[in-house]
Parts: C-alpha cells; structure tokens; sequence
C-alpha cells in the first residue's frame, strides 16, 4: 500500500467515525424538540368523532410511527431501516415515504444550487485573480462591488430581486419552481417555464457566490504576490507567466476547498432561498418539516446534508493530498 493510499485510508476511517456520531445527533436532536407530532396530526382532525375514536387512533399513530417504544429501541429500528433503503414515513404527508419526498425534492435542489455554485464560484476566481494582479479602475470597482454584494445576506438579497424585478416590474413570477396548472414534462413550454421561475432564485445565489469568492481569491493572490518565492523568482529572472501560474495554482486551494464545501452545504444554503421563493427543493422541505415535528422528515434532509459535507470534506482531503506538494510530503514523513 502506498503512501498516499495510507493517507486516504485513514482519513476513511475517521470520516466513517464520524458519519456514525452524525447519523445518532440526526436521529436524536429533532426528538428533543418540545411537542408531540401525533398530537399535531390527530388535532388536524379535530372532532371527527368520540373521545375513544381519537384515542385508538392516537394509538395507532404512535404504535405505526414506532413513537410508543423506547428511543434507543426507535433508533435502532431507524438505523436498520436506513440499510434497507427505509428512511420512515412523512408525518405530516402520511402516508408518503420520507425517501419518495427526497427523491422529488433533490432534483430542485441540485438544479438551483449547482448551476449557481458552479458558475458563481468561476466568475468570482477569475475576477479575484484579476483584481489582485491589474490595478486600476476595473480593479477598484469590481472589488467594491464585491465587498458590498458579500455583505448582504441571502435572504436580504432574494427579497429585494423578488420586489424589483418580480412584484414591482412583474418580469419574474414570484415564487415556486413552475406555473399553476402545469404537468412536469419534458415539453419545452414546460421547460421554458421552469427556467423563468428558476431565474430569480438562481440569481440570488450566484450574485453572492461571485461576491464571497472575488474577495477571498483577491485576499489569496494579494498574499501570494508578497511572498518571499515571487521576488526570489523575480530575482532570478523567470518569466512572469511563469510565475503567475504558480501564484495563482498556490492561490486557488482554499478556493477549491470553498467550492467543495459549498457542494456539501447546498440545503443548508438554499434553505432561506427556497423559502423565500416557495422552491420545493430539500430547504423548504426541511423548512415544513420543522415547523410540524415531521421527525422522519427531518432526520432525512438533514442525513442528505450531512453525508454531501462529509463527502466533499473527504473529496477536499483527496485532492489535496494528490495536488498539494506540502501535504505529499507530510504524507511521507509520517510514514
């Protein structure tokens, strides 16, 4: 076994460590909230019949959700279901599978999220890069652009687009991911569609996504600029495109590491947004979750959230440890 391959297998081991610690806070956390899911569900009913009628139903909410037994007894039941394939039914869309409502929810998610983290995250570099390396004008602008679009927050900025260019100009509708009365199709009226609802939402994202990543590519070649290797090469007479490859390859690792944890993180970074413009994707379902104490429901959305950042923090460690000379040779020293 390689050096490298060591590396990678122990940080598996710590991140399978680490996916059980999270599987059991998942589990447990939203069963600490105060309040009771089947008491929501049977009051949603109201007076549908007796006092004994609403009592064995009762009953048989808590006996079919497993609430009835004791939590580590219902932990063990969620974990087995889980290798099944099982992740519980929704209780506040009983009878619908939790995995059937993730299934429809994730396509929305990813189809906001990873066009606007993508390309927010190219256009911010490129314009970090050149802001740190020409002076001037442009230089000046873009960076107060920048500091300014960073500063404001997410649900700040969904809600004035949705103001100017939805309620106020009306070129935008204001909310959910397509128009009322349509069937999702592969048709491109449908498909039209889905895209102008999906405008605004996807601009909230990415104008911000450009901001944070123009700021911290510009901080990082600013850096790189100063440091002691560029003057030494500079001394030695190599050539500048050279020279810029390297500050700019030097630069760009926190920035990849920035753009796989924004990979990991997309629910919890969509969930102000999906809320604001009604987007049926996993924030707003995590979103509907909490506010009704939909248990399976939430342990759902946020497993999907933990396994995508512990998957893009081990993604992060393998690419560094394949393009990082520095973690190669710590590799190498430990072993």
């Amino acid at each position: 076994m390689s050096k490298y391959q060591k590396y990678l297998t122990k940080k598996l081991v710590w991140y399978l460590l680490t996916f059980v610690v999270v599987l059991a806070l998942n589990f447990f956390l939203p069963r600490l909230i105060d309040g009771n899911p089947v008491d929501v569900i049977v009051g949603k009913m109201g007076s549908m019949g007796s006092t004994n009628s609403m009592r064995n139903i009762y009953d048989g909410f808590m006996k079919e959700f497993n609430l009835d037994k004791p939590l580590w007894e219902q932990f063990v039941l969620f974990v087995k279901g889980l290798f099944q394939g099982d992740l519980g039914t929704s209780f506040s869309r009983y009878p619908k599978q939790v995995s059937s409502i993730l299934a429809e929810a994730i396509p929305w998610t990813l189809a906001l999220q990873l066009p606007a983290i993508l390309v927010g995250w190219v256009i911010g570099n490129l314009l970090g890069a050149i802001t740190a390396y020409r002076k001037g004008i442009f230089s000046k602008t873009v960076y107060s652009v920048s500091l300014f679009v960073n500063a404001v927050p997410y649900y700040a900025f969904a809600i004035i687009l949705m103001y100017v260019f939805a309620l106020s100009c009306g070129f935008f509708p204001p909310g959910g991911a397509y128009s009322n009365g349509l069937v999702p199709n592969w048709s491109l009226r449908f498909v039209l569609d889905v895209l102008h609802h999906h405008m605004l939402p996807f601009l909230s994202i990415v104008l911000i996504m450009i901001g944070g990543q123009a700021m911290g590519m510009r901080s990082m070649a600013i850096y790189e600029l100063n440091a002691d290797y560029v003057l030494y090469a500079k001394l030695m007479a190599v050539p500048e495109k050279k020279i810029i490859g390297y500050v700019f390859r030097n630069a760009m690792l926190p920035q990849v590491s920035g753009l796989a944890l924004s990979l990991g993180t997309m629910v919890s970074g969509s969930l102000i947004t999906e809320i604001v413009f009604n987007y049926p994707g996993l924030g707003y379902w995590l979103y509907l979750a909490i506010r009704q104490l939909d248990y399976p429901l939430i342990s759902g959305c946020t497993l999907v959230l933990s396994v995508t950042v512990l998957v893009a923090n081990f993604v992060i460690d393998m690419i560094y440890g394949w393009i990082d000379p520095r973690i190669r040779a710590a590799q190498m020293e430990e072993a």
